[in-house]
């Protein structure tokens, strides 16, 4: 782990500095200020590292206070860097797709749709297709079927109650979707 920093010289063992022992606490400090596991080592050896530069070159007062100041400002820097980074990951992971629930759901719901016609009576069926799917108006539809527009939609009428009904035997509820 503090392959990267320079060993100890004889100046830094003159000036009592027990490396060590600064690395652990530094580990028991970063822990108990709840710093994720994961980064806890990487922040003790840029730390130490630091630690090691400032003392070479200039006299420290406490060296364990320097390193928990350092510490907590290499905590607070990576925070600010995560959460800049974390809207535009958010931005790529997100999709315009219907989600998988959705998808499963619009199958099974078709599965019904196309049981429930199946089972229609021959004229309920052709009416309730003419009108929902092909977009018919009722008196082309009556007109072509020898029947009133009222009769045309007495069949539409008849033919949602059954695929609601259909749908709910099922469980599935289309109107609470996204």
């Amino acid at each position: 782990m503090l392959s990267s920093i320079k060993a100890p010289s004889p100046e830094d063992a003159a000036n009592g500095y027990s490396w060590d022992a600064i690395q652990s606490a530094l580990k028991r400090y970063l822990r108990g200020r709840g710093t994720r596991l994961d980064v806890v080592d990487d922040v003790t050896q840029e730390t130490l590292a630091r630690l090691v530069e400032l003392a070479r070159t200039q006299q420290i007062g406490s060296i364990v206070s320097l390193a928990f100041r350092i510490a907590d400002n290499l905590v607070i820097d990576m925070h600010r860097r995560e959460s800049r980074l974390e809207p535009e990951i958010e931005d790529d992971v997100r999709s315009d797709e219907p989600s998988l629930n959705r998808v499963l759901d619009s199958r099974r719901a078709m599965d019904i749709f196309n049981r429930c016609l199946r089972k229609m009576p021959r004229l309920r069926r052709e009416v309730l297709i003419r009108r929902r799917i092909n977009q018919e108006s009722c008196r082309a539809i009556g007109d072509d079927l020898a029947m009133s527009a009222k009769a045309v939609e007495k069949h539409i009428t008849r033919g949602m109650i059954d695929l609601r009904r259909a749908l709910e035997q099922a469980g599935i509820d289309l109107a609470g979707q996204d």
